[in-house]
């Protein structure tokens, strides 16, 4: 059989006009594609751009300066969240404070230290961050040097300090008025027990008592110190402080009317001592209780003239003073009124030196080395350029980078 012939379709040939148009469409096409991916990038980047503005770019950025050295908001906030994290929520603020301030300490620390020849090794580093369990990262580190150069330099210091060093044993003791303090004197000086008049007769438990030994420098203020390097020893001697505190005060009181519901209408002064009390009230007359009150008075709490307004019990917080105002007779104006829970200023000082003489320095050794190293430290400071370029803003952005990072 001979083979029959395969029909072929015949092929179709485009226009010119087809052509033209699949054309037209295959670069609209490619256009798209292109624009497509252009904006596609355009949106990526512009992501990328903003995420590393917001996240990345203000870490690389310095925000302290210590002379020569550098840290920048990724240190700190890598400080901050060692703060934070052993914190209490509300402290969070004040520690983004603290983290700056001990950046800065820390630096000043580690290059005086450096300046003296003090230096620590990556060995002890290493040693004192395993001892402890912590990161080997390039923040505990520099805490961890931090650490070890002020053990050394305590050591240092320690290494500076005499055996013995001029001292004076003395006690003291803070009383109302010059008066008292003359009969004091006169008591100790018969023999008296330093301890006992002192219970008897001190009015400030701040100070007082027998300080022992101590250098000039550690003496409780400038006043007594003066005054005990400056008074012999087996000696007693008083000396006046004016504006200091003292828990003791006396009430001068007239009661100008009463009234059953409204209580009391009272007019006071509170005066520093009874030896103050007695003077003024001598003076007292019909006519002149608010002028002196205005001169003398230590209590600020009423009018001028010393008018206090009506009163019922308990609104002067003093049970002594309610004692005898609630009974005190109209236009009658009381004896002095002790009050142990006022405050008044002035005093004087006695002051008994025991001994004086070089002593030895053990126990005030500790105090006498922690003063250099603060006396150091502030000369270092002194002498630095130091630049906290850290704002509220800034701090705030930090918290929340760390809280955020904590709670995701």
């Amino acid at each position: 059989m001979g083979k029959k012939n395969k029909k072929v379709e015949p092929q179709h040939v485009p226009s010119k006009r087809q052509l033209s148009k699949w054309q037209r469409q295959a670069k609209i096409r490619k256009f798209i594609l292109i624009g497509t991916a252009v904006f596609l990038a355009g949106i990526t980047g512009y992501i990328s751009h903003g995420y590393y503005n917001d996240n990345i770019k203000p870490l690389k950025q310095t925000v302290i300066e210590v002379n020569d050295a550098s840290f920048t908001m990724e240190y700190y906030v890598n400080t901050l969240e060692i703060y934070i994290r052993n914190s209490q929520p509300d402290q969070v603020y004040y520690m983004a404070n603290m983290a700056a301030n001990q950046i800065i300490q820390d630096e000043l620390i580690r290059q005086g230290a450096s300046a003296l020849g003090i230096d620590i090794s990556h060995q002890e580093v290493a040693e004192r961050i395993k001892e402890n369990n912590l990161p080997d990262e390039d923040i505990y580190q520099d805490m961890v040097t931090t650490s070890l150069l002020r053990e050394n330099l305590q050591q240092y210091f320690a290494s500076q300090l005499p055996d013995k060093m001029e001292q004076v044993h003395a006690q003291v003791m803070l009383v109302e008025s010059q008066k008292v303090a003359d009969d004091v004197i006169s008591k100790i000086e018969s023999g008296g027990n330093f301890t006992a008049l002192l219970d008897e007769f001190s009015c400030y438990h701040i100070t007082e008592g027998d300080l022992g030994w101590l250098p000039q420098e550690f003496m409780p203020s400038s006043l007594i110190g003066d005054a005990v390097f400056s008074t012999d020893s087996g000696k007693v001697s008083k000396i006046e402080d004016g504006p200091i505190m003292k828990n003791i005060g006396y009430w001068l009181i007239e009661i100008t009317d009463k009234d059953e519901e409204k209580g009391i209408k009272p007019r006071a002064m509170l005066l520093g001592s009874k030896q103050e009390a007695d003077e003024i009230k001598d003076q007292l007359n019909d006519d002149n209780f608010a002028e002196l009150s205005d001169e003398h008075s230590q209590y600020h709490g009423g009018e001028d003239g010393g008018e206090l307004g009506w009163l019922k019990q308990g609104d002067m917080n003093s049970e002594a003073f309610d004692e005898v105002a609630l009974n005190l007779p109209l236009a009658e104006i009381s004896e002095p009124v002790k009050d142990k829970s006022a405050q008044t200023s002035g005093g004087y000082w006695i002051i008994n030196v025991l001994e004086r003489g070089e002593h030895d320095i053990e126990d005030i050794e500790e105090r006498l080395i922690n003063n250099e190293f603060l006396e150091w430290f502030t000369e270092q400071e002194e002498s630095s350029i130091i630049d906290n370029y850290l704002n509220e803003e800034e701090k705030l952005w930090a918290i929340n980078r760390i809280t955020k990072v904590a709670s995701g």
